[in-house]
């Protein structure tokens, strides 16, 4: 364990995606984010917070982050323990990181062009 804020704490990703990749867990047994009580939903956000303040002051090269939760076998969850995914991202480590989370679907992280305007293609 690495931090904790009243019901949840955080560890670092036995798996790391990338350096630092961090995980916020529940105390308590959650199957699923769904099930958090609104505390654990407070106390999750506040950890990632200062986490993310942490990890940008021990490593300055994170320059962006992805937070991710997989609920469900069929997005993904294969740790039946909610946790929420705190994955830094630097400048440079992927050639086009544009689409992010959009990436568990590979055929569809990258977005189709269009004529709209920058920033309002939802």
């Amino acid at each position: 364990m690495i931090a904790e804020e009243g019901t949840v704490m955080a560890v670092r990703d036995k798996y790391p995606v990338t350096d630092l990749h961090t995980l916020i867990v529940p105390k308590r047994h959650v199957s699923d984010y769904f099930d958090f009580t609104p505390e654990e939903r407070a106390d999750a956000h506040r950890l990632l917070l200062d986490l993310r303040h942490a990890i940008r002051k021990e490593d300055p090269s994170v320059t962006g982050f992805n937070v991710g939760i997989n609920c469900g076998l069929s997005a993904g969850q294969t740790i039946m323990h909610t946790h929420i995914h705190l994955i830094p991202r630097r400048e440079g480590d992927l050639p086009d990181p544009r689409g992010g989370v959009r990436g568990v679907i590979p055929e569809k992280m990258s977005y189709p062009n269009r004529s709209k305007k920058k920033g309002t293609d939802f």
